[in-house]
C-alpha cells in the first residue's frame, strides 16, 4: 500500500542519468510532491486493472484470442470419413472426395452420370460452440443428371448425426444445413441459406417446418471465392455471415419426429433439442472447392 511506502525511496525511481563527457547528468521527473507520485501511481494501477479485465472479458466471451484450428490439412482427408448413398461408411465412392494442390475438393470427373448418390464428408470429431470458417467456390460443369436444384449447390452440415447411424440408402444426414448455392449468371440467387433434413429450426419466435429458407445474401456468380462464417452456440444461436454480412440468425434446431430418420435418432435416445453434433460437406452432383475449412472452439 502507498501509505506506508518511504517516499524519499519512491523519488528516486522518478528520475533517470546518463553519463557524457561533461559527467553524470540527471534527469529528474518534473515531481514537486510525493502527493502527484501517489496520483499517478493509482491512475496506472486502474488502468492497467482495466485493460486486465477487457482481455479477461474477451476470451471468456469469444475465445477471439484463441488459435483457430484447420480442419482440412491441405494434403488428405485425414480424420474425415465418407458417406454416400448406396454406398458403405468409408468409401469414397469415384474417389469424388479429394485433395489436389492444397485444395479440397468435390470432383465429378470420373462420374458418367449421377444417379443419386448423395455423398457427406464428415469430420470425425463433435463440435457445440463454436466459429465455423469456410471459403469455397464452384467450379466447371454439373455432373450428368444431376438435378436442376443442385446446380452449383452444397452444403455445410452441422448438428449432424453420427454418421455411422446412417442406413445404407439415407440420403442425407438429420442435421441443419447451411446451403451454399451459386449464381446462373442471370437470377438472384442467395447462400448460406437453411435447409434442414431431418430438423426444424425457430427464426423470428416461430418454428420453421418449410424444408429450405433463404438468407439475405448477395448472389455470387461465376467461380469467385466466398468466405463463410457460422457462429453456432449450441442449441441457443446460430448465425450466417457471409463475406463479413450477417445475412441469417435463428435459434433452437430440433429433430423433426415426423421424419423417419430423425424419428429413428430419437427412438435410440437423442435428444429432440440439437446442441451438438458432427459437421460435414456434400457431394451434390456440382464440383465444389474449399481451400479452407477452420473452427475456433467457444466457452458455453
Amino acid at each position: 500500500m502507498l501509505t506506508s511506502m518511504n517516499y524519499a525511496g519512491l523519488t528516486s525511481h522518478f528520475v533517470s542519468t546518463r553519463t557524457t563527457r561533461r559527467g553524470t547528468i540527471t534527469h529528474p521527473w518534473k515531481l514537486s510532491s510525493p502527493h502527484k507520485i501517489v496520483v499517478i501511481l493509482k491512475k496506472m494501477l486502474l488502468l492497467l486493472t482495466l485493460v486486465g479485465a477487457s482481455v479477461h472479458t474477451l476470451g471468456q466471451e469469444g475465445n477471439e484470442s484463441d488459435e483457430w484450428i484447420s480442419l482440412f490439412n491441405g494434403h488428405d482427408l485425414s480424420n474425415w470419413v465418407v458417406k454416400f448413398t448406396g454406398h458403405d461408411l468409408g468409401n469414397n465412392y469415384l474417389n469424388t472426395f479429394r485433395v489436389e494442390d492444397g485444395i479440397l475438393k468435390v470432383s465429378y470427373d470420373n462420374w458418367s452420370e449421377f444417379k443419386g448418390e448423395f455423398g457427406h464428408l464428415f469430420y470425425n470429431a463433435v463440435f457445440s460452440h463454436y466459429l465455423l470458417r469456410v471459403e469455397y467456390r464452384f467450379t466447371g460443369d454439373q455432373a450428368s443428371n444431376g438435378a436442376g436444384w443442385a446446380y452449383r449447390n452444397n452444403g455445410i452440415m452441422l448438428h449432424s448425426q453420427v454418421p455411422a447411424t446412417m442406413t445404407r440408402d439415407q440420403e442425407f444426414p438429420a442435421s441443419i444445413e447451411v446451403q451454399i448455392l451459386g449464381g446462373n449468371g442471370r437470377r438472384q440467387r442467395p447462400t448460406a441459406n437453411v435447409c434442414s433434413p431431418g430438423t426444424h429450426f425457430v427464426m423470428d419466435g416461430k418454428l420453421i417446418t418449410r424444408h429450405c429458407t433463404n438468407s439475405g445474401s448477395e448472389t455470387f456468380h461465376g467461380d469467385q471465392w466466398v468466405s463463410l462464417e457460422i457462429e453456432v452456440r449450441g442449441n441457443s444461436l446460430i448465425k450466417h455471415r457471409v463475406n463479413g454480412v450477417e445475412v441469417f440468425t435463428y435459434t433452437n434446431p430440433q429433430l423433426d419426429e415426423n421424419d423417419d430418420d430423425a424419428r429413428r435418432l430419437v427412438d435410440q435416445g437423442q435428444s429432440v433439442a440439437l446442441s451438438k453434433g458432427y459437421i460435414a460437406i456434400q457431394a451434390e452432383s456440382h464440383p465444389t472447392e474449399f481451400r479452407k475449412i477452420e473452427i475456433l472452439p467457444l466457452s458455453k
